[in-house]
């Protein structure tokens, strides 16, 4: 996988989509941090890359929140009840 700058992507953008052509993937940095993934579509399949990258992203913060929460402590069954009958009473 290739890296790039913000600075690449606007002075050699052609470089940037022969590569990605090639290669598949890319990633664009701002300041050493990676800040965006580029993909080729080159089957022109974008609504099905679309749903799979969207469903990516949903696994990863599931995950994220799966993690936080068992950090967290999780909530007792009668915790969980009491938000339930509060929600139902409209609080």
């Amino acid at each position: 996988m290739n890296f790039y700058t913000v600075r690449d992507l606007r002075t050699t953008p052609k470089s940037i989509w022969e590569n990605l052509a090639a290669d598949g993937e890319a990633v664009i940095t701002n300041n050493g941090r990676p800040m965006a993934l580029l993909l080729d579509i080159a089957d022109g399949d974008f609504e099905e890359t679309l749903k799979a990258v969207r469903q990516a992203k949903a696994a990863i913060a599931f995950n994220s929140m799966r993690s936080k929460a068992a950090a967290e402590g999780y909530m007792s069954d009668e915790e969980i009840e009491a938000e339930i009958a509060a929600a139902r009473r409209g609080e």
